[in-house]
C-alpha cells in the first residue's frame, strides 16, 4: 500500500507551472500537439535524467514498464520513442532555456552568501568545466570532433558558491581552448 507520493511527483512540484504555461503560449509549443504536450515531454526527458536512461528508447520503456504508476508520477500518458524524438527536433528550444533560465534566476540568490569551505575570499568565484558530448554527424555536420566522429563541447562556467551555471558557451568537438571569459561575460543571469 502506498502511503505517500513518489519522490518524482515531488521534484517536479518545483517546476512553475504558471511560467512554464506562459512560454508555452509564447512560442506556441503545443500547436497540433495531440498527446505529447510541452509539458509531458518535459517530464518525459526530466524522468530520463533523474533515472539515468540512455536513449529515447529507454525512457519510453522505463515509463512502459510502470504504467500503473504513471498517474502518479504525473504523466497522463507515455508516447512511443519516435513521437519524443520528433518533439525533441521540432519544440522551440527556447521554452525549455528560459525556464532554466527562470529557475536559476530563482536560485543563484539564495547561495550569494554561502561560504565555500576552506576559502576566505569574498568576491564571486567560478570555476571553468569542459565537456564532450557525442553528436550524430548526420544531425549536426558542423560539429566534427575526434577520429571523424561528432561531437560538441559544452564549455560551462560555474558559480562556486552552489555549483549553478553562471555561462555555458557550445562550440565544435575540436575547439581545444576555454573562451575567454570577461567581465561582461559574467552577468547575473546566465546565457548560452
Amino acid at each position: 500500500m502506498n502511503i505517500g507520493r513518489y519522490i518524482f511527483s515531488q521534484v517536479v512540484d518545483y517546476i512553475p507551472r504558471y511560467q512554464f504555461d506562459k512560454l508555452v503560449a509564447k512560442y506556441h509549443g503545443d500547436w497540433h500537439a495531440k498527446e505529447l504536450t510541452c509539458y509531458n515531454q518535459l517530464l518525459h526527458l526530466l524522468f530520463g535524467q533523474l533515472t539515468n536512461c540512455d536513449s529515447l528508447r529507454d525512457i519510453c520503456l522505463c515509463l512502459k514498464a510502470h504504467e500503473d504508476s504513471l498517474y502518479h508520477l504525473g504523466f497522463r500518458k507515455t508516447v512511443e520513442h519516435s513521437s519524443l524524438s520528433r518533439a525533441n527536433e521540432n519544440r522551440d528550444y527556447r521554452i525549455y532555456e528560459e525556464l532554466g533560465m527562470y529557475l536559476i534566476g530563482i536560485v543563484r540568490p539564495l547561495y550569494a552568501r554561502t561560504k565555500i569551505p576552506e576559502i576566505t575570499i569574498d568576491n564571486v568565484l567560478y570555476a571553468l568545466d569542459s565537456t564532450t558530448i557525442s553528436t550524430s554527424i548526420k544531425l549536426a555536420t558542423w560539429a566534427l570532433g575526434k577520429y571523424s566522429k561528432g561531437g560538441v563541447k559544452m564549455h560551462t562556467l560555474l558559480d562556486l558558491r552552489g555549483s549553478i551555471p553562471a555561462n555555458i558557451h557550445i562550440t565544435h568537438g575540436r575547439c581545444m581552448t576555454a573562451m575567454n571569459w570577461t567581465s561582461s561575460n559574467l552577468s547575473s543571469t546566465p546565457s548560452t
